[in-house]
């Protein structure tokens, strides 16, 4: 593994590092998201050698660097600000750190060439920090970084500053450069967008802890709390009492009566994600155990999806496309059936 974190703790003011054990292989997109204050940000700062950690150790290719000075450690790392000299060409800005090693003119204008044409920012070479869009900008800054071939590359909330058409573009070309560049590279954000588009594995913060880890798929399809549930995107999230029945498990909610998959008995926290919710003018006829009647009370449009909110004993919350949504002839005020599987229903102990 290019870098080993082991039992990194630190704190400063009042942010905190709890017992961080976390392993980024070869040319791996690392997500790691969290909300503000989760400690996402120190975090990195301590990777990359700006902060001595209170106890642990950091490796990077099986080397103790927890001690190396941040210059020494061929580790790169990008602010959300982008921090570009203003008074530089952005071929300067982007050279700026093959000048501090020494490297020849010739050699630094070679090594900026191909890391602009990579990038596709060529054209952008002659140009100062103030005339270009926060797009540009972010690319520029990544060149910078890139361009001294560091062994990890550390990206703080690159997107957050952009449009949301920009952070689109933005993720597709960041999805592309580890394979490109051989670098690995970890990325700190509170999106979980961002989650989904780039991370080959991901982990979550919380309260300086890390407490979950996996494939993006596995962290939204099997939350292991209800923070990172929620955290995620299940907008369904309720509290109720499971328990053995002749039909299987059994969660009442409300008076609402829920199947479920579960070991879980007594009081339980259990969320359902708004796409698992199937809706229908009359009940379906499927293998799925859950079907309820239900009113809708709220239709909220976003851009191709509608959201929408109704009304069962429980308030829950289903997306649909803006097609499904006319084809079945829903309003406010109607009566739909909403079905799912027992499978899609997420339980969690009470006490979590």
């Amino acid at each position: 593994m290019p870098l080993e974190i082991r039992f990194l703790s630190k704190t400063l003011g009042d942010f905190h590092l709890r017992d961080v054990n976390l392993t980024i292989k070869d040319n791996e997109y690392f997500i790691i998201l969290g909300p503000s204050g989760a400690g996402k940000t120190i975090l990195l700062e301590t990777i990359a050698g700006i902060h001595c950690p209170d106890a642990g150790s950091i490796l990077l290719d099986g080397v103790d660097i927890t001690n190396v000075p941040a210059r020494m450690r061929n580790i790169g790392m990008v602010y959300q600000d982008y921090m570009l000299f203003p008074h530089l060409t952005i071929e300067k800005n982007i050279g700026f750190g093959l000048k501090q090693q020494g490297l020849s003119g010739e050699l630094i204008h070679k090594s900026v060439q191909e890391i602009s044409e990579l990038l596709g920012i060529s054209h952008l070479l002659q140009r100062s920090p103030d005339t270009l869009s926060g797009g540009e900008q972010q690319r520029v800054a990544l060149a910078r970084a890139l361009v001294i071939r560091p062994r990890v590359l550390l990206l703080d909330e690159p997107l957050s500053a952009l449009d949301a058409i920009t952070r689109r573009k933005m993720r597709n070309k960041l999805a592309r450069l580890p394979s490109l560049t051989g670098i690995s590279i970890i990325h700190i954000t509170h999106h979980a967008e961002d989650l989904i588009s780039l991370g080959h594995r991901s982990a979550v913060m919380d309260g300086g802890f890390i407490v979950q880890v996996g494939h993006p798929d596995e962290i939204f399809q099997n939350p292991k709390t209800p923070f990172v549930a929620a955290f995620t995107g299940m907008e369904n999230l309720f509290s109720g009492v499971a328990r053995e029945s002749h039909e299987g498990k059994i969660i009442v909610a409300e008076s609402v009566r829920i199947h479920a998959v579960s070991s879980l008995n007594g009081p339980v926290l259990f969320g359902i994600r708004s796409e698992d919710l199937i809706f229908s003018r009359e009940p379906l006829k499927s293998s799925a155990r859950n079907v309820l009647k239900a009113t809708v009370t709220k239709i909220r449009i976003m851009g191709s999806l509608a959201w929408v909110m109704v009304d069962c004993g429980l308030s829950l919350t289903g997306v649909l496309t803006i097609q499904s949504l006319f084809d079945l002839k829903i309003d406010d005020g109607d009566t739909v059936y909403i079905t799912f599987k027992a499978s899609a229903v997420t339980v969690f102990p009470a006490d979590e």
